[in-house]
């Protein structure tokens, strides 16, 4: 195993026991296993892997891997919490950008994939910026539609 797929492994490990609330802790916690990393190595670690930060009761904000969103996504209060950090969706024809707060654009990307609209045919997400593709005969519509079944509070123009 090289190097770069032993420290994923590592991070993954560390963020599916325990609650990581910043990079700086968990860089903390990856010396622990001998892994010495830079802070940027590690967001670029993060981004790749598509870790996202949710809401925690008592440290915040925490470090999750996608396939740990479900319990999350089950919990309405949280993806509200997520999704009340979107500032604005816009269209140009079947193309969509979603903005967010800084920080915010991963966790809500997540949400909408793991939510598996037949709207969209992907998400690409940023810091603050969800850049997403409607699929072919769908309109927005019917995605503004669907999204509110999820999140009410979104306002989509169409």
């Amino acid at each position: 195993m090289n190097k770069r797929t032993h420290r994923f492994s590592i991070i993954r490990q560390i963020i599916e026991a325990e609650p990581i609330a910043s990079q700086e802790e968990l860089i903390i916690r990856l010396k622990e296993h001998n892994i010495e990393t830079t802070q940027s190595t590690l967001s670029r670690d993060l981004k790749y892997m598509h870790v996202a930060k949710v809401p925690h009761r008592e440290k915040g904000y925490i470090y999750v891997i996608p396939e740990q969103m479900a319990p999350y996504q089950a919990d309405n209060n949280v993806s509200s919490l997520i999704t009340d950090n979107i500032v604005e969706i816009c269209f140009s024809g079947s193309l969509g950008i979603i903005r967010t707060k800084a920080g915010y654009a991963n966790a809500v990307a997540v949400l909408i994939d793991n939510k598996k609209f037949p709207e969209i045919a992907g998400t690409i997400a940023g810091d603050d910026t969800i850049f997403f593709a409607l699929r072919e005969g769908c309109s927005r519509k019917q995605f503004a539609r669907e999204l509110a079944k999820f999140w009410p509070k979104v306002e989509i123009p169409y």
